[in-house]
């Protein structure tokens, strides 16, 4: 939010977030007139990048992060640091850390996903547009091909290191496990985020050209994986489950103590599967000429203390190596707006 802006502004600003988001993700344009019927003389209500689009499968999401309640000086801004959720804290430092400013925290959040990358653009934008005034663009992000399945009826898709990516993720089939990993419960507190979630959002930049002048053992060590069908290195297909007992020949485990695959899995972090719904992303080069490309990392969990978690299993991971988290933030998401009301009103009820 802007360093001026009060409470009236942020709810304002939520309602006019939640009117445009009604009529985008239906595929159509920003305000009565659009972008092409209002007076010629007035700037376009809609910017009209989307003329002649379908909604594309359009979703947006939008999440509180901690200083939105409270700034690191302790002010309450808008009168909501007492309902802040416990939960709700900025992300510890973690191994490997080298966070960058510019990519990191926030006080909102909107997630635009769609089939057409124009649509979600589109709709970021106008966003941006609606809220000018009231709240400035601390920094954004563009993703492409999903890394990680969130569904059966999906192909896992492969990250950049050319490695299916996901394999394990939570699937909406998966209603149980789902309810019980990323759904803030009523005993989680507090009333207005029941129904929602957390959102941890992790910018990781991968070292491409290391990466891509290590062997193809290597590169399987490091995962966990093979590259191909994406199977365990214990054996079996994809889908089979992962044994860390099982050796070589010479008594080494076939799946590397250090392995990511290893490190991340549920049995070595109590249980705890965080829902991934990562992307791609290529920001052209550096100024040394190499491709300034990774992960853009998303997790939804019902606490952000199983990211934590996750994370801290992975200070020996050893793709580290050849990775760099370069933008980090976490955000409470409210659950959906009900008919006649906004996102996140029973914050200010």
């Amino acid at each position: 939010m802007s360093d001026a802006a009060t409470r009236d502004d942020l709810v304002s600003l939520l309602k006019d977030w939640t009117a445009a988001a009604a009529r985008l993700t239906q595929g159509e344009q920003i305000g009565a007139d659009g972008a092409v019927d209002g007076p010629p003389l007035a700037p376009p209500e809609d910017t009209g990048e989307a003329l002649g689009l379908p909604a594309s499968g359009l979703t947006l999401t939008f999440g509180f992060g901690p200083a939105l309640f409270e700034t690191s000086d302790g002010t309450d801004r808008f009168g909501i640091a007492s309902r802040r959720p416990d939960a709700l804290q900025p992300l510890p430092r973690f191994a490997g850390d080298a966070l960058e400013p510019a990519y990191t925290g926030g006080d909102l959040c909107v997630q635009a996903c769609a089939d057409d990358p124009q649509v979600a653009v589109h709709a970021i934008r106008n966003l941006s547009r609606i809220a000018f005034g009231r709240a400035d663009l601390r920094w954004s992000q563009l993703g492409f091909g999903r890394t990680s399945s969130t569904s059966t009826s999906q192909v896992t898709a492969r990250n950049l290191f050319g490695f299916k990516d996901g394999t394990a993720n939570l699937k909406a089939e998966d209603a149980s496990l789902v309810d019980e990993h990323v759904w803030v419960q009523r005993a989680d507190g507090p009333d207005w985020l029941v129904d929602g979630s957390y959102l941890v959002a992790r910018k990781i930049r991968m070292i491409i050209e290391v990466w891509d002048r290590q062997a193809l053992q290597e590169q399987e060590r490091v995962i966990g994986r093979s590259k191909g069908e994406g199977a365990p290195l214990s054996g079996g297909t994809e889908f089979t489950a992962l044994d860390f007992t099982k050796k070589d020949a010479n008594g080494a485990p076939l799946i590397d103590p250090r392995a990511h695959v290893r490190l991340a899995h549920p049995d070595r972090n109590h249980g705890v599967r965080l829902l991934r719904r990562g992307y791609n992303f290529v920001d052209g080069n550096d100024e040394l000429g190499r491709l300034n490309a990774g992960l853009f990392f998303l997790s939804f969990q019902r606490s952000p203390e199983d990211f934590v978690a996750v994370q801290r299993s992975l200070a020996s991971d050893a793709m580290a190596e050849y990775i760099k988290h370069v933008g980090s933030a976490v955000f409470a998401i409210p659950p959906g707006a009900r008919r006649g009301s906004f996102v996140g009103a029973g914050l200010f009820a």
